[in-house]
């Protein structure tokens, strides 16, 4: 059986980590988020394309994003395997994984793109020359690219699942 509250517990866990790490990077260069999915075409048209030491620093400031989407849903489902013990099955790990996944996505969705980006639009979050842009506050982009990304969070889940059923 499903534990609904380790889901939102380990869900609330990477998504407070991965706002910290997100804001940060935001907070040091917009820019590091130069990409089709994260900026709107109308940004991403006005402004040059990254740098190299840009796309350097993206990979760097990344790493801790990854090893936290990563880290965090393995942890889980490891120690929610625990937990269950002889019940475990991969389909309950799978939808275990998935549900730890999809609370940052939506945290990401809602609080981070529609409510920061869209509504508040910080000053930290405009790549300079790009203010008062339409795109800002284009909350269908970011559904549209939110959507694309729910393959990635079922592929991922299979993933996990199956590294901890297999262990």
């Amino acid at each position: 059986m499903l534990d609904f509250g380790k889901i939102l517990v380990d869900g609330g866990i990477i998504s407070i980590l991965i706002s910290f790490i997100l804001i940060g990077m935001l907070w040091y260069n917009p820019r590091m988020f130069l990409n089709k999915g994260d900026y709107p075409p109308d940004v991403i048209a006005a402004v040059p394309p990254k740098t190299d030491e840009e796309r350097r620093m993206s990979i760097i400031l990344g790493i801790p994003f990854f090893i936290v989407a990563l880290g965090v849903p393995l942890y889980s489902a490891l120690t929610f395997n625990r937990q269950i013990g002889s019940e475990a099955s991969f389909w309950l790990l799978f939808w275990h994984t998935f549900g730890v996944v999809f609370i940052p996505f939506l945290w990401d969705l809602v609080v981070l793109d529609w409510w920061m980006f869209c509504t508040v639009t910080p000053k930290f979050v405009v790549i300079p020359g790009t203010e008062g842009f339409a795109g800002y506050k284009d909350k269908v982009f970011h559904l549209r690219m939110h959507t694309r990304g729910i393959v990635v969070l079922f592929i991922g889940s299979l993933f996990i699942s199956g590294v901890v059923w297999f262990l």
